[in-house]
């Protein structure tokens, strides 16, 4: 008969021993539920240790922080010269640009069903 048990009360890890155990849980070969058993410590801690270690706050050694913003150049708005056979600007167009670079340009009284579809498709 083999006991099984786990260490009971609160233990404390060296910052060293936390990232061995993070790189047994998370290496190229590393799994959490062999390190979990291995080391007889809690999921929750290794996913705080990695949390912990991805921010700098386990070692100490913290990223510089990345802005949280980007560039903007405003430059002025280029004439735009209406397509073949359209009336121009104010002829009730509109123009629409999907992520994916697909440009469309439809007149206002377009049923709106039919242009979900279209563009359904094209994203």
């Amino acid at each position: 008969m083999e006991i099984v048990g786990r260490v009971s009360g609160r233990r404390h890890w060296t910052v060293e021993q936390k990232l061995a155990i993070l790189r047994d849980a998370f290496g190229p070969e590393g799994s959490v539920r062999a390190a979990i058993e291995r080391h007889e410590v809690g999921s929750g801690a290794i996913y705080t240790w990695r949390r912990q270690a991805l921010s700098g706050a386990l070692t100490g050694v913290t990223r510089p922080a990345v802005p949280s913003f980007a560039e903007v150049q405003i430059s002025e708005p280029t004439a735009m010269l209406p397509a073949p056979g359209s009336a121009g600007p104010g002829s009730g167009q509109i123009g629409i640009e999907l992520p994916s670079g697909v440009r469309l340009t439809v007149d206002a009284s377009v049923d709106a069903e039919a242009l979900s579809r279209v563009i359904g498709v094209l994203a």
